[in-house]
């Protein structure tokens, strides 16, 4: 080297990370939808790269696609510099991408080990060798931070323990790629962090990891990169550190908060006395304890990303899942919420988001879905006397236009929007005094979306209490008297007033948690 020449001129430049799963063009389409649309997706060696987007986003499909699960109808999937075609989740992981998902697809009747080795048993002479085989299980959990009993049942341990176990099969198989499928949705606090550690351990060893998940908090404590979907659309791709919180919440939900949102009335009349109050109110793993006042003849809106506890606060308000913590009062009378029997006796209703699901019963006629929760309410020692529910039905088909052919038909030929409507009618038909609509406007046509919120601000004007969950946030701001706002399992923000906006409700949503 020159005397003259710098002694940097040596140093080499550190070499571009690189690519280990490369998407080009990706597509996917089921009859008359378009699950995918040319999306790209490219993921590094020793990264991070969360995947986020909202119900409908195309993130499930893409990594079913990527997986073998389904098949893609156009584009490229390579890994390293193949092309490949995975048949099955288990050719997939044969070709070095591991999947670990939110409910663990091992065997919960088989031990640790017997998971781990599961198809690549060490063997002699026919038979397994259960003390080789025991012996690596230990080594290979010990290196995760675990010390366990691998000879137990995979069912004896917790979900987080489950997950580990299910990423060290994935990396045990020579994985380069992982992908995580919200595996934090069914964890506490410290099982998270657990977790992250041994994330951030496949990293340094250079394994390229798709980190899916609808905590923002998480996201930016652990990922490198962010990709954004939007109805089977790729939004964009950014570097965590140069993408403010507010920034990403706009792309998630496809609004600029420049937009004008809808206008609304100002209003100063004074707030309702509580009718239904929730004080420390909560279940551990799925919300984070709560106060919540509603009073009659007030709709309180509740918005947040997907995952962030919305349809979790209203089963547990509906007794679908049972608090752990607080207590619920009804005009200052403490009430038991152990069931949706309990909330059905107090005259609440609830209209739940997969209404094909969890809502309507297919084969029964329109006549059979509406009088179903007020023949559950007499008990089915006083059943309906025919002509009664001839009444019901022929008056609500009337009053909230719900176009059959007539009250028998099966609920299942109805559209979406008459599926919902008929669902409506079924609490309508118990006079309740509290209704919970979990996204009433999802996936129904123009009409009946608007007849679905006249009907709402009907309702309130009527006196009763209504709780209303939407991700349509004009929507929401246009006939919400008050929102509660959700992130990350915990609710974080009241609304009121001139508050009140699609703006608002973004940047509270995209505020950073307190420590």
């Amino acid at each position: 080297m020159s005397p003259i020449e710098p002694a940097s001129s040596s140093v080499q430049p550190p070499a571009a990370p690189r690519d280990v799963l490369t998407i080009r063009g990706l597509t996917k389409t089921f009859p008359g939808v378009k699950a995918l649309d040319g999306v790209d997706f490219t993921l590094r060696a020793g990264e991070v790269h969360a995947l986020l987007g909202e119900n409908g986003a195309g993130k499930s499909t893409l990594i079913k696609t990527v997986t073998g699960v389904l098949q893609r109808n156009g584009g490229s999937v390579l890994l390293g510099q193949t092309e490949i075609h995975a048949k099955s989740p288990a050719d997939a992981l044969n070709l070095g991408i591991g999947t670990v998902y939110q409910e663990v697809n091992l065997l919960p009747n088989l031990s640790v080990a017997e998971n781990l080795f599961m198809g690549r048993q060490p063997g002699r002479f026919g038979f397994i060798r259960n003390g080789p085989m025991q012996r690596r299980a230990r080594e290979i959990m010990a290196s995760y931070g675990v010390d366990i009993d691998v000879r137990k049942s995979l069912s004896d341990f917790s979900v987080a323990i489950q997950q580990l176990v299910a990423i060290a099969r994935a990396v045990d198989f020579s994985a380069s790629v992982l992908i995580l499928d919200e595996p934090t949705a069914s964890l506490d606090a410290s099982e998270v962090e657990h977790l992250f550690q041994t994330v951030r351990g496949l990293k340094a060893r250079g394994i390229g990891i798709v980190f899916v998940t609808h905590f923002l908090d998480q996201v930016y404590a652990l990922a490198d990169r962010i990709t954004i979907l939007r109805n089977g659309r790729l939004i964009g791709t950014r570097e965590t550190a140069g993408l403010p919180r507010l920034e990403l919440v706009s792309m998630m939900l496809g609004r600029d908060l420049a937009e004008a949102t809808h206008e609304r009335r100002a209003e100063t009349a004074p707030e309702p006395e509580p009718f239904l109050s929730f004080r420390d109110y909560g279940r551990r793993g799925q919300i984070n304890p709560f106060d919540l006042d509603i009073g009659r003849g007030e709709v309180v809106g509740v918005a947040g990303l997907l995952g962030s506890g919305r349809s979790e606060t209203a089963k547990l308000i509906f007794g679908i899942d049972r608090a752990d913590s607080g207590e619920a009062t009804i005009d200052g009378r403490r009430v038991r919420l152990a069931s949706p029997r309990d909330a059905v006796a107090l005259r609440f209703g609830f209209c739940p988001e997969e209404r094909k699901t969890e809502g309507i019963v297919g084969d029964l006629s329109v006549r059979e879905n509406i009088v179903l929760a007020l023949q559950a309410r007499r008990g089915w020692l006083k059943p309906l006397g025919r002509a009664e529910e001839d009444r019901l039905a022929d008056h609500f088909i009337k009053s909230l236009d719900i176009r059959t052919r007539d009250a028998e038909t099966p609920i299942r030929l109805l559209s979406g929007g008459n599926q919902q409507k008929a669902l409506l009618a079924r609490w309508l038909a118990t006079e309740p005094e509290f209704l919970i609509l979990d996204e009433p406007t999802r996936g129904i046509d123009i009409g009946a979306h608007a007849e679905i919120v006249r009907l709402i601000e009907s309702l309130c004007e009527a006196g009763m209490a209504l709780l209303v969950i939407s991700s349509e946030l004009e929507e929401i701001t246009a006939y919400s008297s008050r929102i509660r706002v959700l992130r990350d399992r915990s609710h974080v923000g009241d609304l009121t007033g001139h508050e009140i906006s699609a703006d608002t409700i973004i940047r509270t949503i995209a505020a950073e948690a307190r420590p």
